[in-house]
């Protein structure tokens, strides 16, 4: 059950990553502050500006200014977007948090929906997409098969069709807040902490202005992070791929043993073996690769940065009548 009596006033966090959304910020602000203003329980909003070059911190001081209620974190450089959620989600303060991101393609209004599952005991309230629109069917086909294969190669239970877009509660936070991890795969690590869960099913609008920051670089990269977090398949693939290499080696060599002793070799194979040392040769760069993945991600964790720096912070006035306190200014975190 919820931390907080039913007879009690809630406070909801909803955590916003920001990044150069100068274009569609006040609208997706204006539908945040309707949503919030029907619901009964007490709302905190925390943008975070994830080292914005254009209006955007300027505009999320206006927002702060114009409401209380708002919050703003502004980090001192893009840190990437799993890092500005981390940094949101440290600084929320109420019984439950709402991750939303801020083009428009997640309704806030779904909120309300989220917040009736959150009060019949969920602890976590996934926003699962039904559709996607705007979006190229290469995209959807590859999050389509992503989702899919992450899933049935990792022993966590990571819902299919789900992005950050989801409610926690307090329990669920707090648990999260010990996962310190450099490489971030907030997906995974939602799912990870477990707790009592629900999927709400909703139509994903299209981006409402300005151009999307995930290029197919960037999810690709996304991809490799969820894979090399979470599951070690891709090694024991490797491996696979290795013994399956020497066994047909192995097979071909038998066989080329035995056609010289019967019929002789009076040509060179040299096509052959040159097809067969490039073979050989790229499943191993495809391996080291692999391994130098995870060796990677090993080097990352072991020079213990800390996950974000803050440039600067507004505390609003509702955490502050509350007397909960988030790190101060120019924390490392």
């Amino acid at each position: 059950m919820n931390q907080t009596t039913s007879n009690s006033q809630k406070l909801i966090s909803v955590i916003v990553p920001a990044y150069n959304e100068e274009e569609v910020i006040r609208i997706f602000h204006q539908r945040l502050i309707a949503t919030i203003n029907s619901q009964d329980d007490d709302f905190e909003i925390i943008y975070v500006n994830d080292g914005s070059t254009d209006s955007t911190a300027e505009l999320l001081r206006q927002f702060c200014n114009d409401d209380k209620r708002v919050g703003f974190i502004d980090l001192s450089r893009n840190f990437g977007k799993e890092i500005a959620m981390t940094s949101g989600i440290d600084h929320a303060r109420g019984d439950a948090v709402i991750v939303i991101d801020a083009d428009l393609q997640d309704p806030p209004e779904l909120i309300a929906k989220l917040v009736e599952k959150w009060n019949e005991g969920f602890d976590i309230v996934n926003a699962q997409r039904e559709s996607r629109a705007g979006e190229t069917w290469f995209k959807k086909y590859t999050a389509h098969v992503f989702y899919r294969l992450i899933k049935r190669t990792t022993n966590v239970n990571i819902p299919e069709d789900t992005g950050d877009y989801r409610l926690l509660d307090r329990k669920a936070v707090d648990a999260l807040a010990g996962l310190r991890e450099r490489n971030r795969f907030m997906k995974g690590l939602f799912a990870w902490i477990g707790y009592n869960s629900i999927n709400i099913p909703y139509q994903r609008d299209k981006r409402f202005a300005g151009t999307t920051k995930w290029n197919y670089w960037r999810l690709w990269n996304l991809a490799i992070e969820g894979f090399t977090s979470f599951t070690t398949a891709p090694l024991k693939i490797s491996t696979y791929i290795g013994m399956l290499t020497a066994a047909l080696s192995l097979v071909y060599g038998i066989y080329i043993i035995a056609r010289t002793l019967m019929f002789g070799n009076p040509i060179p194979g040299y096509p052959s073996l040159i097809v067969i040392i490039l073979f050989i040769g790229g499943v191993q760069l495809i391996s080291i690769g692999i391994i130098g993945e995870y060796l990677s991600r090993v080097f990352e964790e072991t020079k213990k940065r800390p996950l974000y720096l803050i440039k600067e912070q507004i505390i609003n006035q509702t955490r502050e009548s509350r007397a909960k306190q988030g790190p101060s200014n120019d924390q490392a975190v």
